[in-house]
C-alpha cells in the first residue's frame, strides 16, 4: 500500500513543483531553479526506493493503483510498475535533476515558464511510462507535445519556428492515427466480448481477424515510429535537436525517443502479433536501415548537435532489432540499450551545452585542442564517446551485445527454418557498430585535439568545468559504468517481462497463424 502511495508521488511530485513555482513571487529566478532541483531529487529518490522494492522474477504489474474514472467508458486511473516500464520510469527519474541542474546557467530568460514546462514534460513523461489504461496513456503521450513544442519555439535556435511546426506535424500525425485505431481496438472489444474496456491486460485479451490487426497495427507502427525515429519517418529529428535548447535536447534523446520503442514493446507487438508476424520483415529492414544509414548521416556532419541526432537514429535501430528477434536475450539487451542511450546521449548532449555556452558556436570546424584548454571537460567526453562506440565495461556494450546476441540468434533459427532474410540482417547490423566507431572517433579527433585551432578557443576565456557541471557528468559516468560492470539486477527486474513479451509475440492467437 505504501508503494502505491509514493508511485502515485513520483507521478504527481511534478505538478505539485508547477504549483509552487506558480505561488513564487516574480524575479525570483534563483528560488525557481532551487525549487525545481528540490522537486525533482525527491522524485528521484522516492523512485529508487520503488526500484529497490520492486520484487524480481514477477511479470505482473506492481504497486498497482485502479480507480474509475469515465465509468460509461470503462476508463481508469491505473498506473502500475512492470519489468517493461522499471528501468524507463528510474532513467526518467535520474536525468530529471541533471536537465534541471543543467540549464542554470544556460537559460536566463522566462526562467520560471521554463522550468514550469520541465516540470510539465517530466509528468508528461512519467504518466506514459506508468499508464496501464490505454485512454490514460493516449493522454499523457499527447500532453508531451505541449511542453516540448514550448520549449523549442521559445527557448530554441534562429529556425526554432520551422523546426517546432516539423516536430508538431510529424507528432500530430502519427497521433491522429493511434486515436482512430484506439477508438476501432475498443470498439472491437466490446462488440466481441461485450466488455468496454482501456486496460491493457483487458485489450491484450482481444482476438481481432487478421485484417483488423494489420491495420491497427500499421496506425500503432506510424505513431511509434515517428517518436523513435526510424528512416524514412526520422527527418523532424536533427532540426529539433539543433534548434532546441540543451534540456530540451536532452529530455528529447534522454527520454522522448524511447516512448517509440516503449510503445512497440508495451501495445504494439503484445496487441497484434499475428500482424506483427507479417510486418517484421519490414520492420526489421527498416531497423537495420535505421542503424547504418543514421551512422552514414552521422559520419559526414559538421554540426556537433546533428552528429549526436543521427547516432541516435542507430542506436535505436539496435533497439528495434532486439524486440524484433523476439529472443529473450535480444529482448533484455533492447531495454538496456534504451537506457545506455538515454544516459550516454543526454550526457553527450550535456557536454554540447556545455561548449556552446563558452564559445558560442556548433561547428565541428571550430573546435580543436580542448584537450589541452579543457582536460577535465575531455576526460568526461572521451568516456562517454566510448560508452557510445559500445567499450566494454560501458553499457553501451551491454545493450548492443545482448541485442546482437538475439538477433544472430533468432537469424540462426530461421535460417534453419529456411529463411534467411534474418540473419543476412544481424549480419549487416554489425556495420553500424563499426560506423559508430568511425564517427565518434572522428567527433573527437576534430574536437578535442586538432591543436591548430586552441590559440583561437583561447580568446573566449575557454575554463574548465565549474563544480555543478563536473557533479552531473560525473552521476552520468557512474550510471553508465554500473550498468555496463553490473547489468545483473536491471536485467533480473526486467526477466520476467521480457518472457511475457516473447510468449505474447510469438505465440499466434488466431487458429493457423504463423508462430
Amino acid at each position: 500500500m505504501l508503494e502505491a502511495v509514493a508511485l502515485n508521488g513520483v507521478l504527481f511530485l511534478p505538478v505539485l513543483g508547477i504549483a509552487l513555482l506558480l505561488v513564487l513571487p516574480a524575479n525570483h529566478d534563483a528560488l525557481v531553479r532551487r525549487v525545481t532541483l528540490g522537486v525533482m531529487l525527491l522524485q528521484f529518490v522516492i523512485t529508487a526506493w520503488l526500484y529497490a522494492r520492486f520484487a524480481s522474477g514477477v511479470a505482473g504489474l506492481q504497486f498497482e493503483t485502479r480507480l474509475p474514472w469515465i465509468g460509461a467508458w470503462g476508463v481508469h486511473y491505473q498506473i502500475g510498475l512492470d519489468g517493461y516500464n522499471i528501468l524507463l520510469v528510474m532513467l526518467t527519474a535520474f536525468l530529471g535533476p541533471l536537465v534541471t541542474a543543467g540549464a542554470f546557467s544556460a537559460i536566463q530568460k522566462d526562467v520560471k515558464l521554463f522550468y514550469t514546462m520541465v516540470l510539465f514534460i517530466q509528468f508528461a513523461m512519467m504518466g506514459t511510462f506508468l499508464a496501464q489504461d490505454l485512454f490514460l496513456f493516449y493522454v499523457f503521450w499527447e500532453t508531451m507535445l505541449i511542453p516540448m513544442f514550448l520549449m523549442i519555439g521559445i527557448w530554441g535556435g534562429e529556425r526554432r519556428i520551422y523546426a517546432t511546426i516539423k516536430f508538431f506535424l510529424y507528432t500530430a500525425f502519427g497521433s491522429i492515427l493511434m486515436l482512430a485505431a484506439v477508438i476501432y481496438l475498443v470498439w472491437s472489444l466490446q462488440t466481441t466480448t461485450g466488455v468496454t474496456s482501456f486496460a491493457f491486460a483487458d485489450l491484450v485479451k482481444a482476438r481481432l481477424p487478421l485484417d483488423v490487426q494489420t491495420w491497427l497495427l500499421a496506425a500503432f507502427a506510424m505513431s511509434f515510429a515517428i517518436k523513435v525515429p526510424m528512416v524514412p519517418l526520422h527527418t523532424w529529428l536533427p532540426d529539433a535537436h539543433v534548434e532546441a535548447p540543451t534540456a530540451g535536447s536532452v529530455i528529447l534523446a534522454g527520454v522522448l525517443l524511447k516512448m517509440g520503442t516503449y510503445g512497440f514493446m508495451k501495445l504494439g507487438f503484445p496487441l497484434f502479433p499475428d500482424a506483427t508476424h507479417l510486418f517484421t520483415p519490414v520492420l526489421m529492414t527498416l531497423s537495420v536501415v535505421s542503424i547504418v544509414y543514421g551512422a552514414c548521416l552521422a559520419l559526414v556532419q559538421d554540426d556537433i548537435k546533428k552528429i549526436i541526432a543521427y547516432s541516435s537514429i542507430s542506436h535505436l535501430g539496435y533497439v528495434m532489432l532486439g524486440l524484433l528477434s523476439l529472443e529473450l536475450t535480444g529482448i533484455q539487451g533492447a531495454v538496456i540499450q534504451m537506457v545506455s542511450h538515454g544516459l550516454v546521449a543526454a550526457g553527450l548532449f550535456l557536454m554540447v551545452g556545455m561548449v556552446y555556452e563558452r564559445c558560442h558556436t556548433r561547428e565541428l570546424a571550430a573546435y580543436g585542442g580542448l584537450a589541452k584548454l579543457v582536460p577535465v571537460y575531455s576526460v568526461f567526453f572521451m568516456i562517454l564517446t566510448l560508452a557510445s562506440v559500445g567499450l566494454p565495461t560501458t553499457s553501451g556494450f551491454t545493450g548492443e551485445f545482448l541485442v546482437l546476441l538475439g538477433a544472430f540468434t533468432g537469424g540462426w533459427s530461421q535460417h534453419l527454418a529456411g529463411n534467411n532474410l534474418p540473419l543476412v540482417l544481424a549480419g549487416i547490423s554489425v556495420t553500424g557498430v563499426v560506423l559508430g566507431a568511425l564517427y565518434m572517433l572522428r567527433f573527437a579527433l576534430g574536437f578535442l585535439f586538432g591543436a591548430a585551432k586552441a590559440p583561437h578557443l583561447a580568446e573566449h576565456g575557454l575554463a574548465d568545468l565549474v563544480g555543478r557541471e563536473k557533479t552531473i557528468l560525473a552521476l552520468i559516468v557512474v550510471a553508465v559504468f554500473a550498468l555496463g560492470l553490473f547489468p545483473d539486477s536491471a536485467l533480473r527486474k526486467t526477466e520476467a517481462a521480457a518472457k511475457s513479451f516473447q510468449q505474447l509475440v510469438a505465440t499466434p492467437r488466431l487458429p493457423g497463424g504463423t508462430p
